[in-house]
């Protein structure tokens, strides 16, 4: 096809194409034709960038106005957490309360069934003074038993307040101390002639035996035989 293409004898290399050449005229009326048709193209462009750029304006106020819900659902949600915990927290506390509030009032319809069957008691026991009977036995009894805890306070109370004086003796410079039991040091002389003073025992003090040990009940009494004479 080259060689033939190429061969400027060969006649049958050229194909001529049918159709007539536009005049002068015709071709100024296609050339103005088609610059009508560019600007109307022109424009119909630039109203497509103008709706463009409106629609992109108007998507960024709506993504950002996205964005502010977005942050202002986020406080919501952590608002609303909040609150929950607060009324789960007055819950629990009203709860409580009103737990409280029914133990008092059982304890205050104890008290009072108390105090009207205290006041029975005092009736009864003031009715049977005035007639010149004896009290109950468990009112004599509850009586002793009020005065023996009163007289057991009252001995703690004082070997407290001894132990605390103790303490504030062995406190003192030059004391020593100790939980011995205390022995006496003088003793008062049976003599008629002298006068009943103590004297002091001095470096030969009595000897204070030991109390008996648990060993003392493996150890038999002595049989003390008859003396015969």
């Amino acid at each position: 096809l080259e060689e033939i293409f190429a061969d400027p004898e060969n006649k049958t290399r050229k194909r001529v194409l049918g159709g007539e050449d536009p005049s002068p005229p015709e071709l100024l009326e296609k050339i103005e034709q088609l610059e009508v048709e560019l600007l109307q193209k022109e424009e119909r462009l630039l109203e497509m960038d103008f709706i463009y750029e409106q629609v992109s304006r108007l998507t960024d106020r709506i993504q950002t106005t996205a964005e502010d819900g977005k942050q202002d659902t986020l406080l919501l949600a952590k608002r609303t957490n909040e609150l929950q915990k607060k009324i789960k927290d007055k819950t629990q506390k009203m709860m409580a309360l009103v737990a409280e509030l029914s133990m008092k009032q059982a304890l205050a319809i104890k008290l009072q069934q108390e105090v009207r069957d205290r006041e029975h008691f005092l009736m009864t026991v003031s009715s049977r003074i005035d007639q010149g009977l004896p009290l109950p036995q468990e009112t004599e009894r509850e009586w002793l038993k009020v005065l023996r805890n009163e007289k057991m306070q009252k001995e703690a109370a004082e070997a407290r307040a001894k132990r605390a004086a103790e303490e504030e003796q062995a406190a003192l410079p030059g004391s020593v101390h100790t939980t011995a039991e205390q022995r006496p040091t003088a003793y008062i002389p049976n003599d008629e002639s002298s006068l009943p003073l103590p004297r002091p025992y001095g470096a030969l003090a009595p000897f204070k035996p030991s109390e008996p040990g648990s060993n003392m009940r493996h150890i038999r009494k002595p049989i003390v035989k008859p003396i015969e004479i």
